[in-house]
């Protein structure tokens, strides 16, 4: 969209507000006064300045006379509408805030804290929210009508968009934004109460022994944050090759390529999907691959690559538990245009992912790591939680497949006290045999709290760093 098509686009007001007509008047005087030649050859920061020192002149001028904060808001509001995103502007600017949710033109909720609440803000109307919609998917050379209902895009800022309008969505337009994640180190996640000190060092073995490792949970567990932490620990001169729908990732190695997947085009070509970029990852000799997110048949593909020398993979799954990952990258397997017997899929499952991680979050919007399990597919250690360690392996009694799961790790939740938080405790197993060999193999250290009883005293007895 042209610079003049963006300052001078109508504003429509929804019940006649006046503080609509105030910013749709001052955007007319804006341009009168303005030189579009000279605004466009500024860089985005210069404009918005020099917008905002033109406004200014033009309401000391004319009028009408207002407070100083009141000044402020009425310039801010107009060089938004005329270069940003409108009353979402600020929200954009509130780094307290994750996610943002535009239903309709009357309804704005935000995330904050884990928590959503209701703001009091509207779009003047419909239109006004069309137009805001419309300005974010043109960067992206998308577009949105009838016959492109749904979008996805992101910000240049990173953020990612969700766009779906009417006839399928019967309550208006509706826009979601969630914001850039802010990444953390384990150690910071210790003071989120996400992990405690036992968790960070077995992660970090885990992480620095090559372990293939898939991190489950619902949406808005913290998948990425964790997946990010962990990443961080990936040793510097590795090559790593990142995958991601929407990059977001954050990793500060020296040797890092990161790819992004690409919707179709507005006619509809030139999509490259994630299972494109895993396929083409394998032949760029990678030491470590990292998939923000499997959801189809790339699933086979990174099975496939983690089982066949692509060690110390990572891999984010919605699931809402370590047993329904397993069951879901079956399932995401299964949907490539390869047909496998479900069978073969789950040999490949067990002999490709080594760990589960599993996030919650809960109603205090506390995210945690609730369980760290073992896919055991070769020993016999027995389950703290009562998986029958004696069953025939890798087959239940009608010959289907079967994950044989060894929970290391679970935190134990207490009942929502009186304050709205909820608390409890990280409770710690014996690591089975083949997993604890592995780490002092690698020369990784062992925390006392999960090695007492599962393999020979010369292991359990390496203290943590």
């Amino acid at each position: 969209m042209s610079l003049r098509a963006r300052i001078a686009a109508p504003e429509e007001n929804g019940g006649g507000h006046e503080d609509g007509r105030l910013v749709a008047t001052y955007r007319t005087k804006l341009l009168e006064e303005i030189d579009l030649a000279e605004m466009s050859s500024l860089p985005a920061a210069d404009r918005r300045a020099r917008l905002e020192r033109v406004l200014g002149h033009i309401i000391s001028r004319e009028g009408p006379v207002l407070s100083t904060s009141e000044r402020a808001q009425l310039i801010r509001r107009v060089v938004d509408e005329a270069l940003g995103l409108g009353i979402l502007e600020p929200l954009l600017e509130d780094a307290s805030i994750t996610e943002i949710m535009v239903n309709g033109p009357d309804q704005i909720f935000v995330e904050r804290d884990g928590k959503v609440t209701q703001l009091p803000l509207r779009f003047a109307s419909h239109e006004q929210l069309m137009q805001t919609i419309e300005r974010i998917v043109s960067t992206v050379n998308r577009r949105v009508d009838e016959a492109n209902p749904m979008v996805d895009a992101r910000l240049p800022s990173g953020e990612r968009v969700n766009v779906i309008i009417p006839p399928l969505s019967l309550t208006g337009a509706t826009l979601t934004i969630r914001r850039f994640p802010q990444t953390f180190t384990l150690q910071e996640l210790i003071g989120l109460g996400s992990i405690d000190e036992h968790l960070l060092y077995l992660l970090s073995g885990l992480v620095q022994a090559k372990f293939n490792i898939i991190v489950s949970g619902a949406t808005g567990t913290g998948k990425t944050t964790l997946l990010n932490a962990l990443s961080g620990l990936i040793p510097d001169h590795e090559r790593i090759i990142t995958i991601e729908d929407s990059a977001e990732l954050q990793l500060q190695q020296s040797h890092v390529i990161r790819l992004e997947s690409r919707p179709a085009n507005v006619e509809g070509k030139g999509q490259v999907t994630i299972r494109d970029l895993v396929r083409n990852s394998l032949r760029m000799r990678p030491d470590r691959i990292v998939v923000g997110e499997v959801r189809g048949g790339e699933s086979l593909d990174m099975l496939q690559a983690m089982s066949t020398g692509h060690n110390g993979s990572l891999a984010t799954v919605h699931a809402n538990s370590a047993e329904d990952a397993l069951m879901r990258l079956k399932t995401l397997a299964s949907m490539s245009e390869v047909k496998v017997p479900f069978e073969a899929l789950h040999d490949q499952i067990t002999s490709a992912v080594d760990v589960l991680v599993q996030l919650t979050r809960y109603a205090d919007g506390t995210r945690r790591v609730t369980e760290i399990a073992y896919l055991d597919s070769h020993g016999r250690d027995a389950d703290p939680f009562g998986r029958d360690p004696t069953a025939p392996l890798g087959r239940d009694a009608y010959g289907r497949g079967v994950y044989r799961i060894v929970t290391v790790a679970r935190f134990e939740a207490e009942p929502m006290g009186a304050d709205g938080r909820i608390q409890g405790r990280f409770r710690h197993h014996p690591l089975p045999r083949r997993l604890a060999e592995r780490l002092y193999m690698s020369n990784q250290p062992i925390p006392q709290a999960f090695g007492v009883a599962a393999f020979p005293n010369q292991l359990a007895t390496r203290e943590a760093l």
